[in-house]
């Protein structure tokens, strides 16, 4: 019986212990500010609180059409580069890139818009999409407002244009 009452005693301030509010935690309405936090940044690329902000993704993926001469495919390769060029310089496109390798999935986009329609408009501006040489999938996406930053970048580190 002895044991049973202990038992039941130690259950009890087991329950009791792990309810008691713990001072470490922490606590969602008192977020700890970083130091080198710069709001100026932090407005010029749209970030929220965590330095974060929605995009939408495109994949470019492999479109159906695919029978075309080395000079119109060409052509069409530097179109596609102007079109990519002409978005960036309006803000809209902040990260664009070929995947290597000759697989369906052939590189992505990271459009700075609030919807997904607006990038699919965006999207069908490309002539490589209007001649069916690529097709895109477009998701949201919520990543560093940071990503906003590489155009910038990029044009101090690239020697040679496209």
């Amino acid at each position: 019986m002895k044991t049973t009452y202990a038992i039941i005693s130690m259950l009890i301030f087991s329950i009791l212990s792990s309810c008691a509010p713990k001072e470490e935690a922490f606590v969602a309405d008192d977020p700890v500010v970083i130091p080198s936090y710069d709001s100026i940044s932090a407005e010029k690329y749209g970030a929220d609180d965590y330095g974060m902000k929605k995009y939408v993704m495109a994949f470019l993926k492999r479109g159906p059409n695919r029978d075309m001469d080395a000079d119109s495919a060409q052509a069409l390769q530097m179109a596609h580069m102007d079109n990519i060029g002409r978005m960036a310089e309006e803000g809209k496109l902040v990260l664009a890139g070929p995947f290597f390798g000759d697989q369906d999935l052939r590189g992505i986009y990271i459009f700075n818009v609030s919807s997904i329609e607006e990038a699919e408009a965006l999207t069908n501006t490309d002539p490589a999409i209007q001649a069916g040489v690529l097709e895109m999938d477009l998701m949201e996406w919520y990543g560093s407002a940071a990503v906003m930053a590489i155009n910038d970048i990029h044009h101090k580190i690239a020697k040679i244009k496209h």
